[in-house]
């Protein structure tokens, strides 16, 4: 795991976009085509904005969405494919977005969307980190055994505490319960990941992530296994490291 820290979040944002934009024309150059992941939430903002800039040949890129919130419609301001739509896909010529639907039935949604990823190749995953270490919506005690791709997750107080504090819902209590999420698995099999952390509220998270045994107690733990991980941190969520 390389980790960068930057002084504030919009530093953040630019690197880390530079640095997924090289590997995705790199994917380009060598393969014609690149198949990535893309996450959401405040943590990618300033990445997000970043990235629609790069000069990336973009009709040859295929992206996957890594969760979304069950049984509420793409109208609602907290919903993950209105994030995605707004600040991403509406802004650059893709070739494909596969939206995660939590409107449907949610079960075969996720054999649906494991049939697509199962024998892709992602090159880059775009991902971040919880306040309680979760990464997607994989939160502690987290299933690291299943092989399934995407998988029907119950989502824990800290983490629906997070999306209200957040400013996503009025209240903890308007936050669902459950969500359809990429699997640790499927994460963990992408070539490269991007790991976007600003804010000091995340600062004990990151310590965790980076100081901690890999357990599933603490989800982020499992990408220092990965092979090829850059952690972009801004000074505040980087601040308890030792």
């Amino acid at each position: 795991m390389e980790i960068i820290i930057s002084e504030n979040k919009e530093q953040l944002g630019k690197k880390a976009a530079e640095k997924g934009a090289s590997l995705i024309q790199k994917a380009i150059q060598e393969n014609g085509k690149a198949n990535i992941i893309v996450a959401t939430g405040v943590s990618q903002f300033e990445m997000l904005n970043e990235l629609v800039k790069e000069n990336i040949d973009w009709s040859k890129v295929v992206a996957f969405h890594l969760d979304e919130y069950i049984g509420i419609p793409d109208t609602h301001p907290a919903s993950f494919r209105k994030y995605l739509k707004e600040r991403f896909v509406d802004i650059v010529p893709l070739k494909k977005f596969h939206y995660i639907n939590g409107e449907i039935n949610s079960i075969e949604e996720c054999k649906r969307l494991g049939k697509l990823i199962d024998k892709t190749t992602i090159d880059v995953a775009f991902i971040g980190i919880g306040e309680n270490t979760h990464i997607a919506f994989n939160d502690p005690p987290a299933d690291f055994e299943t092989k399934e791709p995407y998988i029907l997750v119950h989502l824990d107080d800290a983490c629906r505490l997070q999306q209200s504090g957040e400013g996503w819902f009025p209240t903890i209590d308007d936050v669902p319960e459950d969500a359809i999420s990429m699997s640790i698995h499927q994460i963990m099999k992408s070539e490269a990941i991007i790991c976007s952390v600003p804010d000091e509220r995340k600062a004990y998270a990151v310590k965790k992530t980076v100081e901690s045994p890999v357990t599933p107690e603490t989800p982020s733990s499992v990408l220092k296994k990965h092979k090829t991980v850059w952690l972009y941190l801004d000074k505040n969520s980087a601040s308890l490291l030792s």
